[in-house]
């Protein structure tokens, strides 16, 4: 339920906000909340994934891309995700979710979203995201791009992302 909040607190406060790149990096700011919280009285690890959500969206609409693509393009959805710890995050923490597209190739966009208490990184996740049609079909990052306005080249992966990307995709294989 929490996360509806934020997601229509997202939703409500978007244009009153500075606009951020289509790549960004994206700043949505948080508080952690007595919902976030897990048996040890940090935030659960599941809930990052949920803010995490909420960042993209942000960035999606701050970045202008929701307003271009909505009527023509299809919605995005999380192929894969991984996550790193480094600390924790306690009951009324404030802290920001930086969230930016670390590049494309054929079917993916990678974001990296780190998790910021100050300048320190508590958490970093990246994220290959695809984009569907509501008829049915996967769209290609170059095709959103272009739908978007957009002419740009894919900022190139750091290998350990297209390594990830290749065993991902041997994954689905098996």
């Amino acid at each position: 339920m929490n996360q509806y909040i934020r997601l229509l607190w997202v939703l409500l406060t978007a244009r009153f906000r500075p606009a951020c790149p289509v790549l960004g990096p994206c700043y949505t700011s948080f508080r952690v909340g007595l919902t976030d919280l897990d048996m040890l009285r940090h935030v659960n690890n599941g809930v990052y994934l949920s803010m995490g959500d909420v960042g993209r969206m942000d960035l999606l609409l701050r970045s202008g891309l929701w307003a271009r693509l909505k009527r023509t393009m299809p919605f995005a959805v999380v192929a894969a995700e991984t996550i790193q710890f480094s600390r924790p995050l306690n009951l009324w923490q404030a802290f920001r979710l930086e969230t930016c597209v670390l590049g494309w190739d054929d079917r993916f966009f990678y974001l990296q979203q780190r998790f910021l208490r100050g300048e320190q990184a508590v958490a970093t996740a990246v994220v290959a995201l695809r984009f569907l049609r509501r008829s049915g079909g996967t769209v290609g990052p170059e095709e959103v791009l272009t739908t978007a306005g957009q002419q740009l080249a894919s900022p190139v992966l750091p290998p350990w992302v297209a390594n990830w990307s290749t065993a991902m995709r041997g994954l689905r294989q098996q």
